[in-house]
């Protein structure tokens, strides 16, 4: 993520004041990284950020400083298809998880291919990459927490791929409001046709004729930029 993180001496680290608050949400929010020594140097080297929504926090191209340990909210991950300049929905993150597309990223050292956008105001804990690869070989829950991201991200991303290639567009739209209900907890939707379009890769058309189907089935309610779910 392109964030600007003061840059922290390996050496300095135990001289630097762990921030409270942090430690707090890592205890609530992630409890599988439970080495308190990690703990402590997520707290100490830790930025916390703060987007409102619809900021992006990410964008396409940029050089990926830090990772992202989600506390609050919900953020969009979609990649951009090189060849039409069209955009995919990856997945949606959400308080307690954190983005494997950034993983890969700060690992191999390039620019992102993924924009990441908040959903609604969200929060997260920054962490920046030196810690993230040093981290991998010193505490086997961090390693473990990456390497489950990973997994749950491809399974994730697997079921897109079908989705795209083996449901009917009508499925997909219904399988897309759902994620989005679950990402908000809520089943109010706040979204225009053409943002939904742009996700499924399709047509507002399309996406309009087939949400005016849904409501006449009785799944939705349509409103202005609001979508509910029955």
């Amino acid at each position: 993520m392109s964030i600007p993180i003061k840059t922290v001496v390996p050496r300095q680290i135990d001289t630097i004041k762990m921030n409270p608050e942090i430690i707090s949400l890592v205890k609530e929010y992630f409890t599988e990284l439970s080495e308190p020594s990690l703990q402590e140097e997520i707290a100490k080297v830790g930025v916390i950020r703060e987007f409102k929504e619809g900021e992006i926090i990410m964008n396409f191209g940029s050089f990926v400083t830090a990772v992202p340990l989600v506390v609050k909210g919900s953020i969009k991950v979609v990649r951009e298809e090189e060849e039409d300049n069209k955009e995919v929905l990856l997945y949606f993150l959400n308080a307690g998880e954190t983005c494997s597309m950034s993983f890969s990223c700060c690992m191999m050292d390039k620019r992102s291919d993924i924009r990441t956008t908040a959903e609604d105001d969200s929060k997260i804990i920054a962490i920046p990459i030196k810690h993230v690869n040093d981290w991998m070989s010193k505490y086997p829950s961090w390693r473990n927490f990456v390497m489950r991201s990973y997994d749950s991200r491809m399974q994730e991303l697997v079921k897109t791929l079908d989705s795209i290639a083996f449901k009917k567009m009508d499925e997909r739209l219904w399988e897309y409001l759902l994620k989005r209900s679950k990402a908000h907890h809520s089943n109010i939707i706040h979204s225009t046709h053409q943002t939904i379009a742009n996700d499924l890769n399709a047509s507002r058309e399309a996406i309009s004729r087939l949400l005016k189907q849904l409501e006449k089935k009785g799944a939705i309610s349509l409103e202005r930029n609001k979508i509910v779910l029955l």
